[in-house]
């Protein structure tokens, strides 16, 4: 198996990736970890030389606007690490699992549960790779600086992870974030940051001319929009089955399902986003977990759904802020979903935040940033 770089430079070679000068720094850390990482495994040399000490090559944060690479290299990572105490997760699903490791401690009511949560999670791991590291959940946020503490200093696992985000801007905004700032002290001084944020948007590139608002809904738009979703994960058509699902944390001990849920992009109905009763806060939530948004089943609106109209509403602005990618099924153009009815006129507002939306200099946004 070939290392990190000798793959990354052949993909180069063959004109399957451009030259990249951010890329290229990036990749050339990542293969001095996967070195090292190594030459520490059981029969390594320097494992050999020191069995009885526990060693810990320091991580990478990889950050960067949507399609600058990040996904790209993390693939190139971890499938040519030659070790077998690895492991690629979702974010979002890690902490999932760490909320039902610390709902499991605490029933044993034996004290404080993030230590004994962390050597579950490490057992048999030395490499942690995490897709899309972001955080909106209060609860998440209160414990991270406590948990990857132990993580990586305790248990001496290497965390390498890539975020639409700097560090300092992690959970930007949030509720209570003084707890959460110790964490990104963590990240600072336990991972080497590197960005990659770049001019070009490779992932939009890849879309092609494949439009983000399909009019009238029907077997071509759908056929559009699911292109769409492959380009955007990279995720095999062929497989188009087993796309996962997610469940978003919304607060409050709610959650979300997300039928199709992978590498920041989230595929919803608008009848289970618009057609049940939900506020800001839910539209908020989506719009920070998810760079991209595919909406299918938008229907024209009259007076008798004005609840939808103004859910709809709340739902676009909280993308439009968030610069979220938005693609769409719908039975009209935005300028002809709700033409009458209580809102009507506040809702042009949304047709001209949605017309934007499909613009080029929107679709070049990095997420969160308006």
């Amino acid at each position: 198996m070939s290392g990190m770089l000798a793959r990354y430079e052949r993909l180069v070679a063959a004109g399957e990736l451009r030259a990249d000068p951010d890329q290229r720094r990036a990749a050339e850390r990542l293969d001095r970890l996967q070195k090292d990482l190594q030459a520490e495994a059981p029969g390594g040399l320097i494992s050999q030389l020191f069995r009885a000490r526990k060693t810990r090559p320091q991580g990478v944060y990889m950050w960067g606007g949507v399609g600058r690479g990040k996904s790209m290299l993390m693939d190139l990572f971890i499938d040519s690490l030659a070790i077998e105490q690895k492991r690629r997760v979702h974010f979002h699903e890690f902490m999932l699992e760490v909320d039902q490791l610390i709902r499991h401690e605490r029933a044993k009511e034996a004290g404080d549960p993030i230590r004994p949560v962390a050597a579950t999670l490490a057992e048999g791991i030395r490499c942690l790779a995490f897709d899309e590291m972001v955080v909106t959940n209060t609860a998440d946020a209160a414990i991270m600086s406590r948990l990857f503490t132990a993580l990586i200093c305790d248990e001496g696992v290497t965390v390498v992870t890539t975020s639409n985000r700097p560090p300092k801007d992690l959970y930007k905004d949030g509720l209570n974030r003084s707890l959460f700032l110790p964490f990104i002290d963590l990240i600072q001084a336990e991972l080497d940051v590197m960005p990659l944020d770049g001019p070009v948007d490779y992932r939009l590139d890849r879309l092609g001319d494949i439009a983000s608002w399909h009019a009238p809904m029907g077997d071509a738009a759908t056929a559009q929009v699911r292109e769409a979703f492959f380009r955007l994960t990279d995720f095999d058509p062929e497989d188009a089955a087993n796309v996962p699902s997610g469940e978003l944390d919304l607060g409050g001990g709610r959650t979300l399902h997300v039928p199709k849920s992978l590498k920041g992009v989230g595929v919803f109905s608008f009848k289970r986003l618009c057609g049940e009763n939900r506020g800001a806060a839910d539209y908020l939530a989506i719009a920070r977990a998810y760079h991209t948004v595919i909406v299918v089943g938008i229907p024209r609106m009259s007076p008798d759904n004005r609840n939808e109209a103004i859910r709809f509403t709340k739902l676009i602005d909280a993308l439009y802020e968030n610069s979220v990618k938005l693609f769409a099924t719908a039975a009209a153009e935005p300028e002809d979903l709700y033409t009458s009815g209580d809102g009507a006129f506040e809702f042009e507002r949304t047709v001209s935040r949605l017309k934007e939306m499909q613009s080029a200099d929107y679709m070049a946004r990095g997420h969160g940033l308006a």
